[in-house]
């Protein structure tokens, strides 16, 4: 009689007196995971436990915190650029005035940084 495993695709292999089941993880290449994808794995695993779970045994949770580590990165970018432009800040006040063009510059990227937050890693 066969075992659900077996039943399943699933083989085992012979250890002394034991039956030890041939297991391994899929081949994944690997990207570095950043801030965000960071800030996903902990928000997932303490707010949707069932997601981080399914995540986790399908193989697919460092996939996905890379393609939000990925979607956040180049939307910052995006923003940041949309922003200083819409609110005037140039190189032309970088040169005049580089304190206030550093102080704009945060502002800017902390608003674009909670937009990202909001939107992507925490929905």
């Amino acid at each position: 009689m066969n075992s659900i495993f077996e039943q399943m695709g699933g083989n085992y292999t012979q250890v002394g007196d034991y039956l030890i089941p041939d297991l391994s993880l899929p081949d994944v290449l690997y990207e570095p995971i950043g801030k965000y994808g960071r800030m996903r794995h902990a928000y997932l695993k303490e707010h949707h436990p069932g997601l981080y779970s399914h995540l986790i045994l399908s193989g697919k949770l460092y996939k996905h915190l890379a393609e939000v580590e990925r979607t956040c990165q180049e939307r910052l970018e995006t923003m940041i650029s949309q922003m200083a432009k819409q609110q005037g800040v140039t190189e032309e006040l970088k040169a005049r005035d580089q304190l206030g063009w550093v102080g704009r510059m945060n502002e800017i990227q902390h608003s674009a940084e909670e937009i990202i937050l909001a939107e992507i890693v925490y929905e």
